[in-house]
């Protein structure tokens, strides 16, 4: 269920601003991202898995607030985040 060291670096470099970046709210943001898409998968096998649904709701309220300090912060990278990301409809 956990994303694999290569899968992980892939989400990495293609959210970093620089060389060394892995700590900046996009590339938490498409971490948590890539973590939720996977247990979504899951739940469509295994769907009495109820602590891994509450592992997945923590993701995505810590998701969620990482989203909503990147809005107060800077708009316009919240914007092109959540259209990379494809969260918004």
């Amino acid at each position: 269920m956990a994303l694999t060291n290569v899968q992980k670096s892939a989400v990495i470099s293609d959210y970093q601003k620089t060389g060394t970046d892995t700590g900046s709210p996009e590339v938490q943001v498409a971490l948590l991202s890539a973590r939720i898409d996977d247990l979504s998968d899951h739940f469509k096998i295994h769907k009495h898995d109820n602590h891994s649904r509450q592992g997945l709701l923590r993701m995505v309220n810590r998701r969620r607030k990482m989203l909503d300090y990147l809005k107060l912060k800077d708009v316009e990278r919240y914007r092109t985040l959540i259209s990379r990301l494809g969260l918004r409809k």
